[in-house]
């Protein structure tokens, strides 16, 4: 098989991509390493792949066995995106590259515009021109905003964002049926559930709380700690992901009933999936375990919510498991000493 992974140099992009060429796929990754957060950390992932001479104005890079190559490229790049379909031809797509960030959504709305809506149009336009296999694609848990009907079901309702990045992959999610309707791509949406573990973001609570706590500063907690996360392991999400490829949806789902449509089922080959550890943690909790992984106790500011935030997620990964054969099962404490061990190896 040959894949394309956009966001390669990405957090999940990254692990993604060292898996595949583990299972001896050919794989090409597409991304812009843009300085939304530190480059040098997603440069240091391209390391990680095995590619070499790396450097900040790296255009294209090759693994020694030919089996992984790297291209530097915006994904709202119409003519480059045209141009890399036009150059390989793809058996499936693992398409991660996105603005992320619920509160950089506040400040810079017009790069989620760009990025998650024109740049995942020019991947559809992509995959419709060249009849990929299967597009899998990063939707998020926040499309489920403010609702409390736990744990989140992939078939209620998702039609109150409380942030433009929700708005957007809501967004998504909705051009991916059109194409599945109008040009029969089968595509899957994967609502990603707080995923964390090393080569993490540096923007994700976890990854700051880290930090300061290490720099002897206090650390923020939002909501007054009256919040709760589905933590999920990368490892976990990798697999999910992996074992999703090859398990294209198909058209004319048993459970579509057109009289009673739900956001779960099509007569198209599109499907959205959960993917989290369906075991919500209290924020204090995974604050103890950094705490005590880190040996250090933290000096807490207890603060309002923030605006765009939601107070709990909690997914529901029935279905995931029915398609995957596979249960995200990493416990916490063990996730969260990987991470901290890989945080003090790599900023020593």
């Amino acid at each position: 098989m040959k894949i394309l992974v956009t966001g390669s140099a990405g957090f999940i992009g990254h692990y993604v991509v060292k898996r595949l060429l583990e299972d001896n796929v050919e794989v090409v990754g597409l991304d812009q390493i843009n300085d939304y957060y530190e480059p040098q950390l997603k440069l240091d992932r391209l390391v990680g792949q095995g590619i070499s001479e790396i450097s900040a104005d790296i255009v294209k890079g090759k693994t020694s066995d030919g089996k992984y190559t790297f291209i530097k490229a915006d994904i709202d790049d119409t003519v480059a995106i045209q141009a890399l379909f036009s150059e390989h031809q793809f058996d499936a797509v693992i398409h991660l590259a996105a603005q992320a960030g619920v509160r950089y959504s506040l400040e810079n709305p017009r790069a989620y515009i760009d990025s998650n809506i024109v740049g995942f149009l020019n991947i559809l336009e992509g995959a419709r021109e060249t009849n990929i296999k299967h597009l899998i694609y990063a939707s998020s848990s926040s499309v489920y905003g403010s609702s409390k009907s736990m744990p989140f079901s992939t078939s209620q309702p998702v039609d109150h964002p409380v942030s433009l990045y929700a708005a957007t992959k809501k967004s998504n999610e909705l051009m991916a049926h059109t194409y599945s309707h109008l040009y029969n791509i089968p595509t899957t949406g994967l609502r990603f559930f707080t995923v964390y573990g090393p080569w993490g973001r540096p923007d994700m609570a976890y990854f700051s709380f880290t930090k300061d706590i290490l720099e002897g500063k206090s650390i923020k907690v939002f909501n007054h700690g009256e919040m709760s996360r589905d933590f999920t392991y990368i490892d976990d999400i990798v697999e999910s992901i992996v074992r999703l490829v090859p398990k294209a949806p198909q058209a004319n789902d048993v459970a579509w009933d057109e009289t009673n449509p739900t956001p779960a089922s099509s007569y198209a080959p599109y499907r959205v999936l959960n993917i989290g550890n369906n075991s919500p943690v209290n924020l204090l909790e995974f604050i103890n375990e950094i705490e005590s992984a880190l040996g250090i106790e933290a000096d807490k500011i207890m603060m309002p919510m923030q605006p765009g935030d939601v107070p709990a997620t909690w997914a529901d990964t029935t279905e995931l498991i029915k398609i995957t054969g596979f249960t995200p099962n990493t416990p916490l404490r063990e996730g969260v000493r990987k991470f901290v061990s890989w945080y003090k190896e790599y900023y020593k």
